[in-house]
């Protein structure tokens, strides 16, 4: 019968968990605590109304719910699935009351602390970080019920029985906490898969239209710089000047354009073997003076040497377009900080600055097109360096506090079995293609 009644909150929590997911496709309700926090309150509700009773307790998993509440939802919505436990509680009465709000709150203190962490771990820790933390509200069960049944004088020592519900009740509600944060993993990772997709094809159809608009306009334009090079040759004074400044905009005009049939197709031209951190010097030492001038301090600890398949200019570009925004983004006596990790998979860069920070709306729109949080700027150089880092393969990711500064963090993957191919090869050999 324990079993049965358990196996039954176990499909009581699974049920805000799919709603909750259902919802995050296509409604905001899926994202707000208030609505996290009564879904599940409502489910550890459920719980402890069909609650099994024996040796004077409630045996059931109305702290499942906060867990995954506190977790998923937020603090706030872990209150409120606690506010739910303890109305439940005030109704169902019982001798034991006092001994259910002890265990309510011992139960909801260590998510309540931690949950904030939480969002730190990749995915897979955290669903091993809430069956770990799904043992606690067990522990405080057990301590509760040898609390309990010592005041009551019921005899624990040799009580086979009652070892047996502990064993049963410990072991299914670790197993409802892996269900449903598992479920919960694999709807946000869908949901992030779609909307990563729906970014792809946006970004494509975006591209195609500015290669074609770019290139339509560069042929004139390079006819047009032709005939005034010539003219210039014959023109003195002030007219000369004149020219120089027609010349200078045109060639700004031709680097936008590049910039558009880069962003419409970031090919790898020449792939060769390359040390990030001598990239990364590089790029240093070019921005170091345009920092100087900004009054930013630009501070480089590249102390791992890191090697990729890549190219070399465009990775280049990349660097120089992120950094160069941080740099920007920071104001007279503030720094940037460039950092290199090298592990066994990826080659990790982080650039943090402290300028004004990002809001998370901010966040989201960076790498689209015509989006700037500058006040002058087409925002291609980040969309153009987000989709050279990802034609390597690579990611990018930016975390952002407004009024303290942001994180770039550059993720690129490491392959020693194509790095092993390509010493083997002959020296001065290069590929022309992206996938080699």
């Amino acid at each position: 019968m324990l079993i049965e009644k358990l196996l039954l909150h176990v499909l009581i929590i699974l049920a805000p968990v799919l709603i909750q997911t259902s919802l995050l496709e296509n409604h905001r309700l899926g994202k707000s605590p208030v609505f996290i926090g009564v879904l599940h309150g409502i489910a550890a509700f459920m719980c402890l109304i069909f609650a099994y009773e024996s040796f004077g307790l409630y045996w059931d998993f109305r702290y499942i719910p906060l867990v995954l509440s506190m977790l998923y939802g937020g603090r706030k919505a872990g209150v409120i699935v606690f506010l739910f436990i303890l109305a439940a509680r005030i109704i169902h009465g019982g001798d034991a009351i006092v001994f259910g709000f002890i265990s309510a709150f011992l139960a909801g203190i260590l998510p309540f602390l931690i949950s904030n962490r939480f969002w730190t771990f990749p995915p897979r820790k955290r669903v091993t970080f809430a069956v770990l933390l799904g043992f606690w509200p067990a522990l405080v069960m057990l301590g509760i019920l040898l609390s309990f049944a010592f005041i009551s004088g019921v005899p624990v020592s040799g009580n086979r029985e009652m070892g047996i519900y502990v064993l049963i009740f410990g072991g299914i509600q670790v197993l409802g906490v892996g269900l449903a944060a598992q479920l919960s993993e694999w709807m946000i990772e869908k949901k992030v898969m779609r909307e990563e997709i729906m970014k792809s094809e946006k970004l494509n159809t975006l591209g195609e239209l500015a290669a074609s608009i770019a290139h339509e306009v560069r042929n004139p334009l390079t006819v047009v710089k032709g005939f005034l090079q010539l003219m210039k040759k014959q023109v003195k004074g002030d007219h000369e000047e004149y020219l120089k400044i027609v010349l200078s905009e045109l060639g700004r005009a031709e680097d936008i354009i590049n910039d558009y049939l880069n962003f419409a197709k970031p090919e790898l031209e020449k792939v060769e073997k390359i040390n990030v951190k001598e990239v990364l010097s590089d790029v240093t030492v070019l921005l170091n003076a345009y920092a100087l001038k900004e009054g930013v301090y630009l501070e480089a600890d590249l102390r791992e040497d890191g090697y990729l398949l890549s190219d070399r200019n465009k990775l280049k570009q990349a660097f120089v377009n992120i950094i160069k925004n941080a740099i920007e983004a920071t104001p007279p006596q503030g720094s940037v900080t460039i950092h290199l990790e090298v592990t066994h998979t990826q080659v990790i860069i982080t650039v943090t600055d402290t300028g004004k920070g990002m809001t998370k709306e901010q966040i989201a729109r960076i790498g689209t097109l015509f989006f700037t949080t500058k006040d002058q700027g087409t925002g291609l150089g980040t969309s153009v360096s987000m989709r050279i880092i990802a034609a390597m393969g690579g990611l990018v990711h930016y975390s952002s506090i407004v009024n303290k500064g942001t994180v770039a963090t550059i993720s690129l993957p490491l392959n020693q079995e194509k790095l092993a191919k390509f010493d083997a090869k002959p020296a001065n050999t290069y590929v022309n293609n992206q996938n080699a």
